[in-house]
């Protein structure tokens, strides 16, 4: 049985410090082109389909802003 995994981001309160990006084994995540009412590039998915609820990106994020989610398929 496989795990799939997914993340939400709270957008507004990610400051963009690509602790997660670097943190991801799976090159899932990465800094968006668009940016929060703060000026700041968010967090989001790139490629979920590679995302297997890991939690990395969860435990390194100084701000607490990444929410994980697993499913077994």
């Amino acid at each position: 049985m496989a795990v799939k995994g997914t993340i939400v981001v709270d957008t507004e309160k990610c400051k963009g410090c690509n602790v997660c990006v670097v943190n991801c084994p799976f090159g899932v995540i990465a800094l968006s082109h668009e940016v929060n009412s703060k000026g700041y590039h968010f967090l989001t998915m790139v490629e979920p389909d590679k995302c297997t609820g890991c939690t990395s990106c969860a435990t390194v994020c100084p701000d607490s802003v990444i929410t994980v989610y697993r499913a077994k398929i």
